[in-house]
Order: C-alpha cells, then structure tokens, then sequence
C-alpha cells in the first residue's frame, strides 16, 4: 500500500507508527526533527513544527528509506553520514565511531582549561576527527595534529577538517608503533581510545555492536589500558615538561589510571565525573 506523506505533520505520524516499539516517544521525536531538518533542509523553527509544511515527492523518498534502515538498528548518524559534535558538523561512516556526548564534555574540559593555549596539540585515535577539530575550532591558536591507524578514519577526518574550515593535521600511524620523531613536541596530549572491555559487550546496544567498528571500542581483560599504557609511553618523548595529558576513560578503570599516571610521574592527577557523575575523564601533568 502506497505511503501518503505530504506534510510535515504526516511525516511524524510515520515516523511515530513505523518506529514504536523499537524507539521511545522521546527517541522519535527527536529521530524526526533530525530528519526532517537533513532531508528537507527546514531549520527554522516555525517551519520544523508547522504540520501543513509541504514536503517534496523527493524527500518523502528519502525519509521512508530512512526510516526503513533504522527499523533494521542502524543509528540515525551512519544513515545521513553526519552528526554534530560541539558546533562541528562531522562525518562519519562505518570506519569511524558515533561521537558521544560524554566525548563533547572532555573536549569542553580542554577547552576550558587551556584558553589562550598557542603551543602543539596531539590527538592519539582521533578517527573521525571530532575531537581535534572541536579543539581547532576553539583553541585557534593551537596546533593540532591527529594521529589514526585507518587510512579511512583519516580521509574521513581531513574531509572534517575542511567541513568546519579548521586547520587540523591528520597522519597514519600505529600507537603501538608510533616513530615519536615524526611530530614536534606538544604541551597537550589527548585520546580517547578503546577502552570497553570484551567482557562489557554483552551490556552493550544491539546497535553499536552490530554497526560501529570494534577496534575502535573493545580491549582485552588481560590488558585493558594497554593504549594508555602506549600513549603514556610516548608521551614520555612527545610531551613537553609541565604539559598535559588528558584521557576519556571507562568509568570502572579510574583508580588503574591514577595509580598509572603516578608511576609516569604526574602531578595534578585528577578524575573527572561526567554529566551522570560516572568517572569518564582523567587528565594529569606531566613533571619532567
């Protein structure tokens, strides 16, 4: 039977009857407001929630491909290929991980710890970009340099970069085997690398196991801050004296991290609660 959309009203009735059960109220509304402002390029309030706004015979196609890939879990972001991060509008696809809202609390952190900062920036992981490129766009004095193993995270990354018009760097190169001389010396060193243990899958979205890329997330029991461990390490070669070194972490690996960054020899070590006061952040300075 042919679907009947021709106004923006219709559209949230769709979205409302094709989706129930699989997202809540809350979730569609805000499902439909994204997809009625990418697909039909409506930003302005009183048109988003005008119900007798005429939609395109175009656009109607779309959403119903749309909402036909979402019935299948596949997250709203990898369907349009974007999403928004911290003002940044950022790409993203399979390569690449959803940035979370956790993520935008770190970056906010930096950026309110280091206005005014004009020195060197490393982003150790920084797939698809979000995190270096939010830096950019708020520490315009600094320099950042993004550091990823995905030949595909990177192009999708240099894309960003010119997406939000920031001068951001991003090159190959494997944490565990990183030629440290191939980058100047930074005061601040960022990541947030996998950290989701394999035995935390089964408490992980269907959605996020099944569509975002696993290296990016999940480590072994036996060694879970084994990146941190390797950024730490460079750090050692890469980090100016007094410079600062911040992490997003999993939320049960705290305490590992502090007793890690003492036997780096950092001061200033601190756990950051996030927004629903989970310990999601750790940063600290380094001494010499």
């Amino acid at each position: 039977m042919a679907v009947k959309i021709r106004t923006i009203k219709d559209i949230r009735f769709y979205l409302s009857k094709e989706l129930k059960g699989l997202y809540n109220e809350i979730e569609i509304r805000v499902l439909a407001d994204i997809i009625i402002k990418t697909v039909t390029g409506t930003v302005k309030l009183h048109q988003l929630y005008d119900n007798g706004y005429l939609i395109k015979a175009k656009d109607v196609k779309k959403i119903i491909r749309i909402t036909g890939e979402l019935k299948t879990g596949k997250p709203i972001q990898y369907i349009l290929g974007e999403t928004t991060f911290y003002n940044c509008r950022i790409k993203v696809n399979s390569s690449t991980l959803i940035p979370r809202p956790e993520t935008e609390e770190f970056v906010n952190l930096i950026i309110r710890e280091n206005k005014g900062y004009n020195g060197n920036i490393i982003d150790f992981g920084s797939g698809s970009g979000c995190i270096a490129i939010a830096l950019a766009a708020n520490l315009t004095l600094a320099k950042l340099t993004g550091i990823e193993i995905s030949d595909e995270a990177i192009r999708i990354a240099q894309e960003n970069a010119v997406l939000n018009n920031v001068k951001a760097t991003f090159i190959q190169g494997d944490i565990f085997a990183f030629d440290h001389e191939s980058v100047s010396k930074a005061g601040i060193i960022v990541s947030n690398p996998p950290y989701v243990r394999n035995s935390e899958k089964s408490q992980m979205a269907k959605n996020v196991l099944d569509f975002e890329p696993h290296p990016a997330l999940f480590v072994t029991d036996s060694d879970p801050l084994v990146y941190y461990k390797a950024i730490l390490n460079l750090a050692e070669k890469i980090l100016l004296p007094h410079g600062r070194l911040y992490f997003e972490i999993n939320e049960v690996m705290g305490k590992s991290l502090f007793q890690l960054f003492e036997s780096f020899d950092y001061s200033e070590i601190e756990i950051i609660p996030d927004i629903n006061n989970k310990e999601r952040i750790i940063r600290g300075r380094k001494n010499v």
